[in-house]
């Protein structure tokens, strides 16, 4: 391995990477940890050394600077996560340091894991197949009938292909001797992927150099087994494959988002799918489309409510019948869960020789099922060295949060009332022997500390059938330096892993070769849901804009102190009441300075009784948070800021205003010119002109004052305009032409109208008979008044019936593309492909 010496400026002046990497290695290694997988036996210390070199070349001598550069990294991804009961998204804790594993380690690490997946497959297929097992005594029947994610309408029933398995994970811990165990396996919906690609991504923008000086295995490779896998497995050669999530409101949606975005997968809601035939589709602006196979992130007993839980309102009815047609792929199927009740463990060494014939390599923690009386003697005698579990992962009367403790840390009380239920339901319980795991170094401060970990391994299976292992993975850091597993926990920190080895790694990716012709300019399929999402967005982001236009207009010219010339009484009215008439703050007392300010900070800032610009902020943020996998991070970054704080109320106007403009910029100069991008810009338009049109009619009726006309041109942003047109002064007919008719004004009435028939002119229709839908046919009867009307002309009941016709569209656009229920399946001419 070749040392690259590389100069660089410390608080002392010049330095040598490898001088600062020597000393961090030393001050982290002089207390001899001997369990370290730094410091410890069999480390690979010129790996390390080489880590450090290229975290101090580009971080400088100070590793607080290398953790906010890494943490930074990994919020410009935009990776991120939810602690359940929690509204808001935490940042995902990076930490700089990613954890080094030798290729000939990795392979034993990798052999055991596939091992346990094909043990797994067998298991499953046993218990919901032909039950030799139970029936035969070789394992307990209270051991799958008492899990309640054994899902017993799915006995008889072999999914697609014959495989129930298709994506695991496992939790992994490292003693201080240096063996690997397995700390718990994850079969339901196995979550953490997205963020170990999100690692990696954040690692080799911060330490590009390392992938070759170390030839650290890649991740493109096993996520492309996984999609051809999955792929294989469909009916069809080119199959149409969602990631199936229970929402923006689980904990690993960001995640979620990211896989799909990352796999070319349609992320989809049950709310998107409807099941006809025994075939599951997608409900799309252009119809429902067949979809052949779903990765689900959602709990198998929410699944389909007619199968499992009938109060579930996230699954889809009639799931369950598609996959026993054999018409979709669900991955992992329902059912697989039950296998992951601390209890199994108990019994997987047997079984391991059993079925397969092989001891299990990589095996779990030692435990003991207390169903039996033998193994529940054991756990009561040794109560205060073991762990005590919930058998099935779920609350027992003695653990009501249904998590585990140390039996040294029970109270008398806790103590009497476990050892009596263990006497009343013993098979709720087991007993494990208490993990301590190795460490390995984590910035702190200025300096490394040594902190437990644990490693999250995923395998997928592949074309062939067989398992692939991710290379790495991630790791869990404790925050305190306590080496025991169950008071870690989940940990506080995250870190890449990285397999290295002596020869080059292939530079695999999922994006297309630079040999490839073939072409594609259609994005895919846009699920209604999604389309619904991104029109209201633009409609949010126009109306907060609207909203902040008339707020700044009050403040700048009527209750400003440093005003030159205040607004007339009257156009003031006028104002307040565009204010009071959104719903965005109270009819004032008065139109004192005070009650006018007040109004302002009002429509500005409240938090719950009014429809503010805050509150239509959190609006677009949220529909941002659903929308992920369709917007770019800096337009995420920009929905997710916070609402500005500091200045008086003009400041946070001028803020927000940039920030309006930023999002708009965005959308209109980075954003394809797709389907997506075309309901958001409807949105945007179908809000523009009904904000236009209130303030036509509000400010430019026949008693209109200068005052009001000059406010017109402020709100529809034309005072420039104006001016260059017309140098004789302000005058009713010419301002109303300019906002409200002339369609090369971007602002104007006419525009958006224009531009609104223009969208929906190029969206899908339902039927092949060349006739216009009725959307259509609403935008272009719309259109068509806009261009023939003309300035002296207009007045209320020409505006009135323009407010009412874009209000009557906006519905028609909702009722044709949008959900609303199970209408879409009643429509004519649906299209089903």
């Amino acid at each position: 391995m070749q040392r690259e010496q590389r100069a660089i400026r410390g608080p002392e002046g010049l330095f040598d990477a490898g001088t600062i990497a020597a000393r961090w290695i030393a001050d982290y290694c002089g207390e001899g940890r001997s369990g370290d997988m730094l410091c410890g036996q069999g480390s690979d210390d010129a790996a390390w050394t080489a880590l450090f070199e290229e975290l101090a070349s580009h971080s400088g001598d100070t590793l607080g600077h290398a953790r906010e550069r890494a943490q930074r990294h990994a919020d410009d991804i935009g990776t991120g996560f939810r602690i359940a009961g929690e509204g808001d998204e935490r940042p995902w804790p990076l930490s700089p340091v990613p954890l080094l594993l030798p290729a000939a380690e990795w392979t034993k690490i990798a052999a055991g894991v596939a091992q346990r997946a094909r043990l797994m497959e067998a298991i499953l297929a046993d218990v919901y197949g032909p039950g030799r097992l139970t029936a035969e005594g070789h394992v307990p029947a209270a051991l799958v009938t008492g899990s309640p994610f054994f899902l017993r309408p799915l006995v008889g029933l072999a999914p697609p292909g014959g495989r129930h398995l298709q994506f695991i994970a496992a939790d992994l811990c490292r003693g201080p001797d240096g063996t690997w165990r397995v700390l718990a396996d994850h079969l339901r919906a196995p979550a953490g992927a997205g963020y170990a690609l999100e690692n990696r991504l954040a690692m080799a923008r911060m330490l590009g150099g390392l992938q070759s000086r170390l030839n650290i295995e890649r991740h493109a490779p096993f996520f492309a087994a996984f999609r051809d896998g999955l792929a294989a497995l469909c009916r069809r050669a080119e199959p149409r494959i969602g990631l199936l999530t229970p929402g923006r409101l689980n904990p690993s949606y960001a995640e979620q988002a990211h896989l799909a975005r990352y796999l070319g997968y349609l992320l989809v809601e049950g709310a998107d799918l409807t099941v006809l035939e025994d075939q599951v589709y997608v409900r799309t602006i252009a119809g429902l489309k067949r979809i052949d196979a779903l990765w689900r992130r959602v709990d198998p007993r929410l699944l389909d409510p007619l199968a499992f839980d009938s109060h579930s309102t996230i699954g889809v009815a009639g799931l369950v019948d598609a996959m026993a047609a054999g018409n979709v792929v669900v991955a992992n199927a329902p059912g697989a869960g039950m296998l992951e009740a601390p209890a199994v463990a108990a019994f997987l060494p047997w079984l391991a020789e059993a079925m397969l014939g092989e001891t299990l390599a990589l095996p779990s923690i030692a435990t003991w099922w207390c169903g039996g009386d033998r193994e529940r003697g054991q756990v009561i005698d040794r109560l205060d060295e073991l762990l005590i579990a919930p058998a099935f992962g779920v609350p027992t009367r003695a653990l009501p949060d249904g998590r585990p403790v140390l039996g040294a840390s029970l109270d008398t009380e806790a103590r009497a009332a476990l050892l009596d239920d263990l006497g009343r339901r013993p098979q709720d319980y087991v007993g494990q022997e208490v993990a301590r795991l190795s460490t390995m170094p984590m910035v702190s401060g200025e300096g490394l500390v040594a902190r437990p970990f644990t490693l999250r391994v995923f395998a997928a299976r592949g074309a062939d059938g067989g398992w692939t292992v991710l290379p790495g993975g991630f790791a869990r850091i404790g925050e305190h330096p306590d080496p025991r597993a169950a008071v870690m926990g989940e940990g506080s920190w995250s870190a890449d892993v990285c397999v290295h080895g002596p020869a080059p790694v292939e530079p695999v990716t999922l994006l297309p070769s630079s040999a490839t012709t073939q072409l594609r300019r259609n994005p895919g399929t846009l699920p209604s849901r999604v389309a619904d999402n991104l029109f209201w967005l633009g409609r949010y982001l126009e109306r907060g804009e609207a909203l902040l236009g008339v707020v700044r207009a009050l403040l700048g010219n009527s209750i400003s102190a440093d005003t030159g010339a205040a607004l007339s009484a009257e156009t003031v009215r006028r104002l307040v009441g565009l204010v009071v008439g959104a719903d965005a703050a109270p009819e004032p007392r008065g139109h004192r300075r005070a009650d006018l300010i007040q109004l302002a900070r009002t429509a500005l800032e409240d938090e719950e009784a009014w429809y503010s610009v805050r509150a239509i902020n959190r609006q677009a943020r949220l529909i941002g948070e659903v929308s992920r996998e369709r917007l770019s991070a800096d337009m995420i970054r920009l929905l997710d800021a916070p609402f500005p704080s500091r200045g008086g109320l003009l400041d946070k106007a001028g803020s927000l205003q940039r920030r309006y403009s930023a999002l708009a910029g965005l959308s209109a100069e980075h954003m394809a010119r797709t389907e997506a991008w075309r309901f958001h810009d409807l949105g945007r338009r179908v809000e523009r002109a009904a904000a236009a049109l209130r303030v036509v009619r509000v400010f430019a009726g026949a008693d209109a004052t200068a005052d009001d006309l000059s406010t017109l041109l402020d709100l529809a942003d034309s005072q420039i305009s104006y001016r260059q047109r017309y140098l004789t002064g302000i005058a009713r007919v010419p301002v109303v032409d300019l906002v409200a008719l002339d369609p090369g004004n971007p602002r104007s009435i006419a525009y958006q109208v224009q531009a609104i028939a223009e969208h929906l002119d190029q969206l899908p229709v339902l039927s092949d008979d060349g006739l216009a839908e009725p959307q259509q046919e609403q935008a272009r009867a719309l259109a068509a008044i806009v261009l023939t009307a003309r300035a002296a002309a207009v007045d209320a009941v020409l505006l009135g019936d323009l407010q009412d016709r874009v209000e009557t569209l906006s519905d028609a656009i909702a009722r044709r593309y949008f959900l609303q229920g199970a209408e879409p399946l009643r429509a004519s001419g649906l299209v089903l492909a």
